[in-house]
């Protein structure tokens, strides 16, 4: 009854043994690739960063390799009752047969082997380019990311043409033969090759890159009004299609690569790192200005972010409705902190006005009544 045929993969009749014997060999390769990930994090620990690259991709081939050993031993364990059948057979099935196009497991095989070769290259790109990069005494981990990206999207590219050469298959015929269908599924996923264009675009350019603190201007839309809001946000990792960026409340977003192309994006971290920024204060009318004036300047002077060699000073903005509207002006060094920077300076301002008894107006309303 164990031994009844199920289904068949290929030429293989499989049973119920023939299951019980595959679990029990990817159980064991995958209690091994534990243990050789194990090896793995303890040599991180113990060994010399120097060391570390070479060691570490070698021990990464050697625990991905146990999943091809399992494959070849679940392809024996099939003899316990396909006594007739051979490896070789097994090799040769073709499971896909479309007139020009044949694949046989061993076709299978060819392109599970080009691309654990391609990760394996790629491992060994991020060893030779950080290699390079951290070789410089101007490193920046920004540019060595960019080329590791690029890196690894052309050896998958070209791992992917190998694929379809070894095949025997001609892409020509096969594009020409589905024009419409890629007519359909470019319609259909559009917005997608926008953001991976987009995405190709910002790793080559370097305008933005790994790091880097930015502010994002968008435009929101509620009760049919528009309206600009912004976000500042570091860049943790350019994708294809996507960035993941954090904000400064610690969530993590994810955002399409074209929302940051096609909006108006500031970045923090080029050009001058010195900005000047803007603290509005309002005060009430005959309040004595001069001495307001020089609060203003005190309370933006004590505080060590501001740059004591620029001019600080207090601007008349506009005669508000309910006061005079100041706007006290300085320059600091653009910040990931630059709220708290204001927000001590905000403090400073209302002990000051507090102990010179200076007030800040409020709005006078009238209800008239009328019988």
């Amino acid at each position: 009854m164990l031994t009844t045929t199920l289904f068949h993969i290929g030429p293989f009749k499989i049973c119920f043994w023939n299951l019980v014997f595959l679990s029990i060999i990817f159980l064991i390769a995958a209690v091994l690739r534990r243990i050789v990930h194990r090896l793995l994090k303890r040599y991180v620990k113990t060994t010399h960063i120097s060391l570390e690259g070479r060691q570490l991709a070698w021990l990464k081939l050697l625990s991905q390799s146990v999943y091809l050993l399992a494959i070849y031993v679940a392809a024996l364990s099939f003899k316990f009752n396909n006594y007739n059948v051979t490896f070789q057979k097994f090799l040769t099935y073709k499971f896909i047969d479309l007139g020009s196009i044949k694949i046989d497991f061993s076709d299978l095989l060819v392109i599970v082997s080009v691309f654990f070769g391609a990760r394996i290259l790629v491992n060994l790109s991020k060893l030779y380019i950080g290699r390079k990069f951290k070789r410089n005494t101007n490193y920046d981990a920004a540019s060595e990311y960019v080329y590791i990206q690029i890196a690894k999207y052309l050896i998958y590219v070209f791992s992917i043409l190998f694929c379809f050469q070894l095949l025997n298959i001609d892409l020509v015929i096969i594009l020409t033969s589905s024009v419409g269908l890629l007519v359909g599924i470019g319609l259909g996923l559009q917005d997608v090759f926008k953001d991976i264009i987009a995405g190709v675009v910002l790793l080559i350019e370097g305008n933005l890159r790994v790091g880097d603190i930015v502010e994002i201007y968008g435009t929101t839309k509620s009760n049919q009004k528009s309206s600009t809001s912004a976000i500042v946000a570091k860049i943790l990792k350019i994708n294809v299609r996507t960035t993941q960026i954090q904000t400064r409340e610690g969530n993590v977003l994810i955002i399409p690569n074209t929302r940051l192309t096609q909006e108006q994006i500031e970045n923090w971290s080029h050009g001058s790192e010195l900005t000047r920024f803007t603290i509005n204060v309002m005060v009430d009318y005959g309040a004595d200005t001069e001495l307001i004036d020089r609060l203003l300047i005190q309370a933006a002077m004590a505080h060590p972010k501001v740059k004591k060699s620029h001019p600080v000073i207090v601007r008349l903005a506009n005669f508000g409705d309910n006061g005079l509207e100041l706007e006290l002006i300085f320059w600091a060094d653009q910040s990931w902190d630059i709220n708290n920077y204001k927000s001590e300076i905000r403090f400073e301002i209302d002990r000051l006005f507090r102990e010179y008894n200076i007030n800040f107006p409020y709005p006078h309303r009238t209800i008239t009544h009328v019988s």
